[in-house]
């Protein structure tokens, strides 16, 4: 099974357009993604990450939907 969660761009790091790199933070924990197939993407973006890799941007509504369904399962221990 794959899983793609949505995460909160804080800081980018650009060495070149194929190494955009992104500080996302997912709840407060905070990784490095690589953004090389989210160009348009900026901090306070929320972005889907799969995989090490942003694959899709998602508007903020969204991305609280997803979060709080996460939430809601981790409350009822299924995560």
């Amino acid at each position: 099974m794959c899983l793609a969660v949505p995460g909160q761009i804080v800081s980018l790091s650009e060495s070149s357009s194929a190494e955009r790199l992104g500080r996302v933070s997912f709840g407060g924990v905070i990784k490095e993604v690589s953004l090389a197939f989210t160009p348009e993407a900026r901090v306070g973006d929320y972005v889907i990450v799969h995989a090490g890799c942003a694959i899709s941007e998602l508007d903020e509504g969204e991305a609280q939907a997803a979060l709080a369904e996460f939430a809601a399962l981790s409350e009822m221990g299924l995560d």
